[in-house]
């Protein structure tokens, strides 16, 4: 298993100094452990050029099944760990920025208040890269955004946590900033800024909510931090939607307005594969999420109700 990490390493890199760095070996070890894996498969797996290293068929052939055998040994590992319970083992999460922001700092301080023995890492990853994490088994629970449009996850379990509403950003200066509630039509001629295409699921629920408003909106900038964002909208270079867990910290040369009583959302999931062995700690740390996130929601009702 070490070596077929060590030869995943290696394809994805392209060199054996660099997937030292990565696995924090000396050069000298990742060739050893190749040589060793060439001798057990009874074929030359990689070949050393002036450009770096490349694989042979063999090579790729084995790097074709590595992710998924290594999913499957993760899955065993969470079983022997499961034996001791909540009194040790890990624990891999990832998030996007904006939960990374908001529910992960009070559920992981929750969880590691009830279960101090398990060790937790938290990868801030946009969901397109926290969905291959979790199929490579490189994390355990995932949190991701659903548009309500996307293809379905089939290999993946969702359990929900929250819906997300989107609101509108605009200069502090600007000529509707004096309305508590605007229409998406009514900003059809503004240039937005909004997150780059497949990389943030934002942007293509604007772009959704756009074109049932009836117009194409105009793309100033495609921007993935909801500051950058504020700063270009403070600067007068535009507008932009901007979901509610990134109103944690908003500039005093903004405001942010609501788009009706039934506006665009994001749907907030954490996710794990499906079928794959659940251990105490992966339920418990789900239970927890479901818990906090009910509580951010009633918290954001409460503060509505009273605006």
């Amino acid at each position: 298993m070490r070596r077929l990490r060590v030869l995943r390493e290696v394809a994805a890199r392209g060199s054996f100094s660099a997937a030292a760095d990565a696995l924090s070996y000396t050069q000298s070890a990742v060739s050893q452990q190749i040589a060793a894996l060439e001798r057990e498969a009874g074929a030359r797996l990689v070949e050393r050029s002036a450009r770096g290293v490349t694989l042979t068929d063999a090579g790729r052939a084995l790097v074709a099944h590595a992710d998924a055998i290594l999913a499957r040994l993760a899955d065993a590992e969470d079983e022997l760990q499961a034996i001791a319970g909540l009194r040790g083992g890990r624990l891999r999460l990832a998030a996007f920025p904006t939960a990374c922001a908001t529910l992960m700092p009070i559920a992981i301080a929750r969880f590691r208040e009830r279960h101090p023995g398990v060790e937790l890492t938290l990868d801030p990853l946009e969901p397109p890269d926290a969905r291959r994490a979790l199929r490579a088994g490189e994390v355990d629970v995932a949190l991701l955004i659903e548009s309500g449009f996307d293809g379905a996850d089939e290999d993946l379990e969702h359990a929900p946590l929250l819906d997300d509403p989107m609101y509108v950003l605009l200069p502090a200066g600007h000529p509707q900033a004096g309305r508590a509630r605007l229409k998406l039509g009514e900003l059809r001629e503004e240039s937005w800024m909004v997150g780059t295409a497949g990389s943030c699921p934002d942007s293509a629920i604007f772009l959704r909510a756009c074109q049932a408003a009836g117009f194409d909106p105009r793309i100033a900038f495609q921007l993935d931090d909801y500051l950058a964002i504020q700063g270009f909208v403070a600067a007068g270079m535009g507008v932009s939607f901007i979901p509610d867990l990134a109103l944690v910290a908003v500039r005093d040369d903004v405001v942010v307005r609501s788009l009706g009583p039934r506006p665009p959302v994001r749907r907030i999931s954490a996710a794990t594969m499906a079928e794959s062995y659940r251990s105490p700690a992966k339920q418990a740390m789900l239970d927890v999420l479901v818990e906090v996130a009910a509580e951010f929601g009633e918290r954001r009702t409460k503060l509505a109700l009273a605006s």
